[in-house]
């Protein structure tokens, strides 16, 4: 069995009080919730406030991105051995970095490769535009950026990494995919292409989240699912009631 994870992605959002009124508000709550896998992932600025406020529990802290470089002139950017000094967890490759910012499958997989070197947990964010859902392009796209995102990564490694297949069309739009879709694109697309790069073995003990518009009150519907292991939490996750039902929905999977 794969043990289900809740991440929440807070995104450009908290300041350091802010980011501590809130884990004050979900921590005692969610410390109370077994056999589920917790991150929270503050902006840069809260990660040492949050990670102090942790300490002691299984909630784990990751960070929201990082660059491949260890350290150099790259104004504005984190390194893998800055994260990894407060955190276990990166998320890398997510929908907002690609379209805003411009990372490609060639950098994220930069970053996955920084990852494995540092120790680092990466959960690794795929998924398809509107324009590519309605073109039909979900198989292709999703297995393209699985395929060069994760190239070069050993199997040992792979074990390790999360996967959040979030539906582009889905995030901070209100309109999540059905469990049912979500299901079929995890289990014909996303676990056969983890397959052909580190074999069936891994393919089935890597975990695989949805992201997009994920609540209280559809959270279930994904859950239930055979393929999907938990979820990777965008605006749901500044509202401690809402991540804390989350939770506990996932605890029931």
């Amino acid at each position: 069995m794969r043990t289900p994870m809740v991440a929440g992605n807070w995104k450009m959002n908290m300041t350091v009080e802010a980011a501590r009124q809130l884990v004050y508000a979900m921590s005692p709550r969610l410390r109370e919730i077994a056999g589920v896998e917790m991150v929270l992932c503050p902006p840069y600025t809260a990660l040492q406030a949050v990670r102090a406020l942790l300490e002691g529990s299984d909630i784990g802290l990751g960070a929201q991105n990082m660059l491949w470089e260890e350290k150099g002139a790259f104004t504005g950017e984190i390194s893998p051995s800055m994260v990894k000094e407060l955190c276990n967890y990166v998320i890398l490759g997510h929908s907002e970095r690609r379209t805003l910012f411009g990372e490609t499958d060639e950098t994220v997989n930069q970053r996955l490769r920084a990852a494995s070197r540092a120790g680092l947990t990466p959960i690794f964010c795929i998924g398809e535009t509107l324009q590519e859902y309605d073109a039909h392009k979900t198989a292709e796209i999703v297995r393209r950026q699985i395929s060069k995102g994760l190239a070069g990564l050993d199997a040992a490694f792979a074990r390790r990494i999360v996967v959040a297949y979030e539906p582009v069309w889905a995030i901070g739009t209100g309109k999540a995919s059905s469990g049912e879709d979500a299901n079929k694109v995890v289990g014909e697309h996303v676990r056969p292409a983890l397959a052909e790069l580190f074999g069936q073995d891994a393919a089935q003990v890597i975990r695989v989240l949805y992201g997009g518009s994920v609540t209280s009150a559809n959270a279930s519907e994904f859950f239930s699912r055979a393929e999907i292991d938990g979820a990777l939490v965008g605006g749901a996750s500044l509202k401690a009631d809402e991540f804390v039902a989350i939770v506990k929905a996932a605890s029931l999977r």
